[in-house]
């Protein structure tokens, strides 16, 4: 690279007068720069607009599902009893009565234990458990217990070897390391005694264990006290006086009613669950509809706004596109709707509801849609058939719009985005030309200097040849 030397000879600023050359040889470059700025922002701007066509696509497609249409709320006369609905097609309305006459519980099995420090090593100090007297294994087999505490194996039996520490800690370390379907934890009660207590994984009657080896090894030969595994039990309602049991593992009942699900926590009568149709989650719907709408319509107006006093614009100000976008969701409120449907014996029928008014939907005097809630439950409740099909077809109309919207934005994005590559390798282009201009320039002042260099020693040469004469 040749480097400049600056006016050692000529006394001018060459650094100075090459970077202001440089300067308007980088116009072409700087111009550049400028576009991928102005795209980059328009890119910004298409993307936001973008997320909020997604968000009302999102919320059309929402109103339009039929499980929007057939959800449910549950209640519960017991505060004891939860009730929960889930979005289930087959879900259905109706009441149930029952008794909670049992709740689900683990398998306990406890036995007292000295838990007395001894010398069981023989090297003088009282530093171990006392060792139970057990086997040097003892077995866990999972199943369950009848009424009259007799216990029907369903698993494979499980050997736990116990020989290297059969302190009830060790018998409970090694339970615990089986993974045989228990656990076992001491609990210490006095200065010398504890409470070995092992306890089923799982609650649910079929999640019993029966543990051979332990018979007599508890305090003065106390055998192991056991507390049986439960399901949890309703003793459920039926018609002419009738009743029927429902058991569950857990204290969790799912498959009672369609789409709800029923926690108890104790025993109690007469607990009555209604599950009735949710009106109010399908106006939520509607709401957000009217909300997704109205935030295209600000960002579209944001992104496109022109400030007349200060004639300054924004990203997407010239944008016809996005501007008729606005025109195309109030367009799509103000025409209402049309559609034909299937009714009895496959005669079309006009729609009864051609005014989003009567759904609660209407635009206001600043440009935005309202939601009259209201009025929508008051259309939903006088004929709700005829207010879900009038939703369903909206949630299609709008989804479709947000489709094609969020369609004709990612083609412009996609398209700006490579207008920025573009631009990009032309300043990288005129990076490599702007570096070699430079060099040119330092390199042709550099021999500038040079020659007025020689020119001025032979200029005082000739002056000192005169002199002489």
């Amino acid at each position: 690279m040749t480097s400049s030397v600056d006016g050692l000879v000529s006394g001018l600023s060459t650094s100075s007068m090459i970077t202001q050359l440089m300067s308007v040889e980088a116009q072409p470059q700087n111009r550049l720069k400028a576009k991928v700025t102005t795209a980059q922002t328009a890119v910004a701007s298409y993307q936001s607009v973008n997320t909020k066509a997604a968000a009302l696509k999102n919320a059309g497609d929402a109103l339009s599902q039929l499980s929007t249409w057939r959800s449910i709320k549950a209640t519960s006369s017991s505060t004891s009893v939860t009730a929960s609905t889930s979005s289930n097609l087959n879900s259905s309305t109706g009441s149930l009565t029952f008794n909670v006459t049992a709740l689900a519980s683990k398998q306990s099995t406890t036995m007292k234990v000295s838990t007395t420090l001894v010398d069981s090593d023989n090297d003088g100090k009282t530093d171990n458990p006392t060792p139970l007297n057990v086997p040097d294994s003892i077995t866990l087999t999972k199943g369950t217990y009848d009424s009259n505490g007799v216990f029907t194996g369903s698993g494979t039996p499980v050997s736990i070897d116990i020989s290297a520490d059969k302190s009830a800690a060790g018998i409970a370390k090694a339970i615990n390391a089986a993974g045989a379907g228990a656990s076992a934890y001491v609990m210490k009660t006095g200065d010398d005694e504890g409470v070995l207590q092992i306890n089923s994984s799982a609650s649910g009657a079929a999640n019993g264990f029966q543990i051979d080896g332990l018979d007599t090894a508890g305090v003065n030969g106390e055998s192991p006290a056991t507390t049986y595994a439960k399901d949890a039990t309703l003793e459920v309602a039926g018609g002419g006086g009738t009743s029927y049991t429902v058991n569950s593992s857990t204290n969790t009942f799912s498959n009672l009613m369609a789409g709800v699900t029923l926690v108890v926590s104790k025993e109690e009568n007469n607990v009555t669950v209604d599950v009735a149709n949710d009106n109010g989650a399908i106006a939520d719907k509607f709401q957000a509809l009217v909300d997704s709408a109205n935030a295209m319509l600000s960002e579209i107006g944001n992104q496109t706004a022109y400030d007349p006093s200060t004639k300054k614009g924004s990203p997407l100000t010239g944008d016809f596109a996005v501007r008729d976008m606005s025109q195309k969701i109030l367009s799509g409120v103000s025409t209402g709707l049309s559609w034909k449907t299937q009714k009895d014996a496959g005669e079309d029928v006009s729609a009864k509801i051609k005014s989003l008014k009567e759904l609660g939907i209407e635009l206001d005097s600043t440009g935005q849609l309202s939601f009259d809630r209201a009025r929508f439950l008051n259309t939903y409740t006088t004929d709700p058939a005829r207010a879900k099909e009038a939703g369903m077809a909206l949630g299609d109309k709008f989804e479709a719009l947000g489709d094609a919207m969020t369609t004709n934005l990612k083609s412009v994005i996609t398209g700006r985005n490579n207008e920025i590559t573009s631009l990009n390798d032309q300043i990288d282009n005129w990076d490599v030309r702007l570096k070699a201009k430079r060099e040119a320039l330092q390199k042709q002042y550099s021999d500038l200097e040079v020659s007025l260099g020689k020119l001025k020693d032979q200029s005082n040469w000739l002056s000192g040849q005169l002199a002489g004469l």
